[in-house]
């Protein structure tokens, strides 16, 4: 898959799928378009960042976003983080006004997220690139194959997990994956996006970091500091 390597942990519910032909074609496409000279982010060997912070058994929360950003230097592999010193783009400007309206936290002046990732929130993207300045390119590419494995796994595991769902696209992705829609012991939240087109007519106000760790805390796994 265009020389990325899967991280250990995630490599008995991802293999399967990454020998199918969707998978194997992911890879030839991505090699070629870079052959070409299209610019594609984020950058090879950061495109499963989100796997590789957070493996399969530290999983306690997943948000699932759509693509990458696709602006110069701001993905990094993890879904709504920009790299140390990009500024913060609307939709993660909106993230941080309701977790400051939420858990009274002072809005990060960092838009890099890996804090999350390290304490078991997966941020995963459902296309894990993007060409540069056009938004959901590699959309249809193979990618959702991919990632609905790795929501599917995290469903599977008997460990009481939080699904923060945000918009219409998020939802779908989660309707595609059967052990998620059968699960009764995992606590899914959807709300709107935060996109600045949607923010305000339900998610402002959704509380999702609160009911996070209420769930997590009461599973007995802990709570997440969701100061960066």
């Amino acid at each position: 898959m265009a020389n990325e390597t899967i991280p250990e942990s995630w490599r008995p519910a991802l293999e399967p799928v990454l020998a199918s032909r969707e998978a194997r074609g992911l890879g030839g496409w991505l090699t070629a378009q870079e052959a070409a000279g299209k610019v594609i982010y984020p950058p090879r060997g950061t495109r499963l960042a989100a796997l590789a912070l957070t493996p399969l058994d530290a999983v306690r929360c997943v948000i699932l976003g759509q693509d990458p950003y696709h602006g110069p230097g701001q993905a990094h592999g993890l879904a709504f983080s920009v790299q140390a010193g990009v500024r913060p783009p609307p939709s993660l400007v909106n993230i941080y006004k309701e977790l400051e309206a939420d858990l009274g936290l002072p809005r990060a002046q960092t838009g890099d997220l890996t804090p999350w990732a390290r304490q078991g929130v997966l941020l995963l993207n459902n296309t894990l690139t993007v060409e540069a300045g056009q938004a959901g390119s590699h959309a249809g590419r193979g990618w959702d194959a991919i990632t609905d494995a790795a929501v599917a796994a995290v469903a599977a595991r008997e460990a009481p997990t939080v699904f923060i769902l945000w918009g219409s696209h998020a939802k779908k992705k989660a309707s595609r994956v059967p052990q998620l829609t059968r699960a009764s012991h995992h606590l899914v939240l959807t709300s709107a996006h935060p996109s600045p087109l949607s923010a305000y007519t339900g998610f402002f106000g959704s509380r999702p970091f609160s009911q996070t760790n209420a769930f997590l805390e009461g599973a007995g796994r802990g709570t997440i500091d969701w100061q960066v």
